[in-house]
């Protein structure tokens, strides 16, 4: 990332150019220090190479020290990324190693104007730029605050004549660390072909992604990675739309850009089309081992309309479903997903991996991942943190599983299946080794190989749960108490500055531009009549 121009730095520029401290307008030259500051990037486009640069010191970070993973949540619109990164900043200090997930599903579910839709590639294309877009604008905006702050409190300083608060405030704002962070944005299987998939990364590029994740599904049969009926294309197909994306970064010169592969063959039992070998060995025959298939015999042979193989020297053929498509072998799917990742990383030039999984198990993982890098020794994952998945279901079934195999249980010693869920079990000794492994599983599976863990949907099932807790009360005996209980005294005790809510979309900002172009005669909001001063000691 470029270095930021230090306070001095613009003040000795701009007083070589207006010696009086005041442009001819009569414009003070810190008044232009302050929104040139603000303005952190020049252009979305800046964003992306900007965090395509952070990206990659955090992944050779984290391959020098594994316990440097990065996280991010899935966020659905621009405030809700906006919190997520100040409440970073207040709980660490830095937001480093935090980023924002864009995610297709939440863009279907909830930014969709065709309605609340599944994970079917059914939402506008132009809705994810849209999103990306609105989540800078949204962490841009955070820096404009702040940063105003910082220059109220520079003024104040030196209005008081308070040199050593002064020299205090400057050094604020040269520390200042902006609020934008990467994107890791969803792009689906690429909304159609490989320059469709090309044409839409540029524009998801433009609006500001360093980051781009794209999966081996069919565009036209996409599924959520966690439902079934998943398709998956031949891996030179998907290869071209790793180049779609990589040519895509190259062109509007964000070197550094990320490409995340995500394979969902692990769970998915279906291929759209047998890819054309060249020879033993090559990216199709490597796919096509994998179909399920028939012998062709006297008692089954080939009839009119079907396709056959030939393999080890016989006839066979592919088992077609009635759609078409076409079947893979049953339990072949993790070793197909070792054999999409080491060609994605090999041949397609992506950076990092997504593996879907249908549970969250660190062995799983791990045993994946190791056999990824016996051909790729510093292959990285991006593992999804699923709310698809049941984790105190499994979690507590994984240990009571190995206390059994250890001898340490009796197989009857809890209920079976969702009787595990029972909140009876919270504090038992199942419940807490269970809760514990739930807290370290991030720390665990990076060490086995994930640099980044994300949540997809988590403002998804927030904004559900919020919501309920909130209208529950409210509609029901507690009214008034409801809100003041759940929302604004934790937002005070906690020190949410949303609290103050016109100071959190730039009231105060406002006011402040108004006094550099206005002076005395400004018309300010954020005189005694405001209310949010009623929390201005908060």
């Amino acid at each position: 990332m470029t270095r930021r121009q230090t306070y001095a730095e613009h003040r000795d520029a701009l007083l070589r150019r207006y010696p009086d401290g005041v442009t001819p307008g009569g414009i003070a030259i810190d008044d232009i220090i302050q929104l040139k500051l603000q303005n952190t990037f020049s252009t979305h486009l800046d964003i992306a190479r900007a965090m395509a640069g952070v990206m990659r010191a955090d992944m050779a970070e984290y391959d020098r020290d594994s316990s440097k993973f990065t996280q991010s949540l899935g966020c659905w619109s621009g405030f809700h990324a906006q919190q997520m990164i100040k409440s970073v900043k207040r709980l660490r200090g830095t937001t480093k190693g935090a980023y924002v997930y864009l995610s297709g599903w939440m863009v279907a579910g909830l930014r969709n104007r065709w309605g609340h839709l599944p994970d079917q590639s059914m939402h506008e294309k132009t809705a994810v730029a849209d999103l990306i877009e609105e989540i800078y604008v949204s962490l841009r905006q955070a820096d404009e605050v702040a940063i105003n702050d910082l220059f109220k409190t520079l003024r104040a300083a030196r209005k008081a004549g308070d040199a050593v608060g002064e020299q205090a405030a400057i050094k604020a704002i040269d520390n200042f660390e902006t609020h934008v962070v990467p994107i890791i944005a969803d792009i689906d299987a690429g909304f159609g072909n490989e320059n469709a998939t090309y044409l839409l990364a540029k524009e998801l590029i433009k609006a500001g992604a360093c980051c781009l994740q794209i999966e081996n599904q069919v565009s036209d049969a996409k599924q959520c990675g966690h439902q079934d009926g998943k398709v998956t294309v031949p891996r030179e197909d998907f290869i071209e739309k790793l180049r779609a994306c990589r040519l895509a970064f190259e062109e509007l010169g964000v070197d550094d850009g990320v490409i995340v592969a995500r394979t969902d063959s692990l769970g998915a039992g279906l291929t759209q089309k047998v890819p054309v070998s060249q020879g033993p060995g090559d990216l199709a025959s490597d796919y096509i081992k994998w179909l399920k298939v028939e012998p062709v015999t006297a008692e089954s042979p080939l009839r009119d309309g079907e396709l056959a193989l030939y393999q080890n020297g016989n006839f066979v053929k592919p088992v077609r479903m009635p759609n078409g498509l076409f079947a893979f072998q049953d339990g072949t799917g993790r070793a197909r997903v070792i054999e999409d990742c080491i060609a994605s990383l090999t041949q397609g030039g992506a950076d990092l991996l997504w593996i879907e999984t249908d549970t969250p198990n660190v062995a799983e993982i791990g045993s994946m991942v190791d056999d990824i890098r016996k051909v790729v020794p510093n292959a990285k994952l991006t593992y999804n943190n699923s709310p698809s998945f049941n984790w105190t279901l499994n979690l507590r079934k994984q240990v009571v599983a190995e206390w059994v195999a250890a001898g340490k249980l009796a197989k009857d010693a809890y209920p079976d299946g969702a009787g595990l869920m029972s909140a009876d079990l919270d504090n038992s000794e199942l419940g807490l080794e269970a809760d514990a492994r739930l807290a370290s599983f991030q720390a665990d599976i990076a060490a086995r190989g994930v640099f980044h863990n994300l949540i997809t949907l988590p403002t998804f099932h927030l904004t559900a749960k919020s919501m309920d807790e909130l209208s529950r009360g409210y509609f029901g005996a507690d009214r008034m108490k409801a809100y003041v209980n759940t929302v604004q005294r934790e937002e005070i005790r906690r020190g949410i500055s949303a609290v103050k809510h016109q100071h959190e979309v730039g009231s105060d900002l406002g006011d402040s531009f108004k006094e550099m172009v206005a002076g005395e005669r400004a018309l300010k909001a954020g005189g005694h009549a405001n209310t949010m001063n009623q929390f201005a000691a908060e």
